[in-house]
């Protein structure tokens, strides 16, 4: 778990083969302690084939963003074990978890959380200089999700200068800049207008097919969850459906 010393475990000690992207086993998580104790999980199980988009549904409080958080190695479970791209996760030290979070997964989060005063293009490439790629191949590959997400136009615009579903679907371009194996999206339409977050869920669903990646999808919104593979139900810290 997290508590273990920076440095002992990487992602190449703890890897075993494994046909599914993500195998979470009766994961709990309980914050506070006494009468105030909230069990935000309470042996949740399931699997995440690869290549599927899967959503997450539930009402606030359900649990979704706990079970996001401890999958994306944000957080530790008290209990269970998680396991992404066959690396279990307890095997990882702090350094092992932070390779895992710069390496193969990508974060898509509700507020964006792009930088403003870095323009689109740039916003895309800080990953890539994080892990010190040449600049010709960054450029390229910048160019090409740009192209991606249809924002080839608007690469030079800073944050403040785009819409909101165009600082969402640069924050998409962003978390697959390092070619993850798996995208983890916390609520990624709930800042945006119904036919704005129609169009960023229907292009993370072609994500998913063309970049050949596996995406994990926390929304409550009924209308995107028609556009995934499978949805999972939370309530009370527990799966309650799975269809």
């Amino acid at each position: 778990m997290r508590g273990q010393p920076s440095g002992h475990g990487t992602a190449a000690d703890v890897r075993e083969p494994t046909g599914d992207m993500v195998v979470v086993e009766d994961l709990r998580r309980t914050y506070g302690g006494g009468d105030t104790a909230v069990h935000a999980l309470r042996g949740v199980s399931f699997t995440v084939p690869r290549g599927e988009l899967v959503a997450l549904r539930g009402r606030s409080g359900s649990g979704k963003t706990t079970v996001l958080n401890l999958i994306g190695g944000l957080d530790s479970p008290d209990g269970g074990r998680i396991t992404v791209d066959g690396t279990d996760l307890a095997g990882l030290g702090e350094d092992g978890l932070l390779a895992l979070r710069r390496d193969r997964i990508g974060f898509v989060f509700q507020s964006f959380g792009l930088i403003p005063v870095l323009t689109a293009a740039e916003n895309i490439g800080v990953p890539l200089r994080l892990r010190k790629v040449p600049v010709r191949e960054r450029e390229a590959r910048v160019d090409l999700l740009l192209s991606l997400v249809g924002l080839s136009d608007h690469a030079d615009q800073r944050p403040g200068e785009l819409s909101g579903g165009q600082q969402q679907r640069v924050a998409v371009a962003r978390a697959l800049a390092n070619n993850p194996a798996l995208i983890i999206a916390d609520e990624p339409t709930g800042q945006l207008d119904a036919d704005t977050g129609l169009t960023v869920m229907n292009l993370l669903r072609a994500v998913v097919r063309s970049e050949s990646v596996t995406a994990l999808v926390a929304t409550h919104d009924t209308q995107l969850l028609a556009l995934a593979d499978r949805v999972l139900e939370l309530r009370d810290g527990r799966i309650v459906e799975d269809a």
